[in-house]
């Protein structure tokens, strides 16, 4: 069975307050509350891919639903070994764009064929096995207004994508089935990078 993706954005003062050792299991337990189904009793609904709570009442961090994923992580790490073949024959100021909006989502500039796990910093515990990392990505708010930033530059340049996609990726095993589905992703991250830097808060990616 593949890895899963699950992406949070947080409010980062809210996470730092929490001790290291228990942030992990308190973002699950803010994502996923007991009381989910329960949407008419102080529970929580999705609206808009994200997980909120009723009323406006207010939360540190909400869960991203990629629509066209189903929460798996294969998708991602597909999309980021296709920007690693394209990226050699895209425009210098296209490919700094995608790199910095990419870089430390779902594509790393040393990657191959699977993206290295973040280890967090000093917001997670260590790892103690790399296959099995405790998180997939941990991009703090000074990081996550950049990416902002990065996305503007990039969506007007996606349909540029096309032929470099054509040329390196489509067909090949391992990479997005489709153009279409490769540029819809990025759209996708496209939007939380721009909700979670309208916040001013971070992401976090749990395996």
């Amino acid at each position: 069975m593949g890895r899963d993706l699950t992406v949070f954005m947080v409010d980062w003062r809210q996470l730092g307050a929490i001790p290291v050792e228990s942030r992990i299991g308190r973002l699950d337990d803010m994502a996923w509350p007991w009381e989910l189904d329960d949407v008419g009793n102080g529970g929580y609904e999705r609206a808009h891919g994200w997980l909120r709570s009723p009323g406006g009442a207010p939360v540190w961090c909400a869960e991203c639903n990629f629509l066209n994923t189903t929460g798996a992580h294969i998708p991602h790490v597909r999309a980021g070994a296709a920007w690693s073949d394209m990226r050699p024959l895209v425009d210098a100021s296209v490919r700094e764009a995608v790199d910095s909006f990419l870089g430390g989502l779902i594509w790393d500039a040393d990657q191959v064929d699977v993206p290295a796990a973040s280890d967090g910093g000093e917001v997670f515990p260590p790892a103690t096995d790399r296959m099995h990392p405790n998180v997939l990505l941990a991009c703090p708010p000074e990081a996550v207004a950049g990416k902002a930033r990065a996305w503007e530059q990039v969506e007007p340049c996606l349909e540029g994508l096309r032929d470099p996609f054509a040329v390196e990726c489509e067909g090949w095993a391992g990479r997005p089935n489709t153009f279409e589905g490769f540029v819809a992703l990025l759209r996708e991250w496209g939007g939380v990078v721009t909700e979670a830097a309208r916040r001013g808060w971070g992401l976090v990616g749990l395996p």
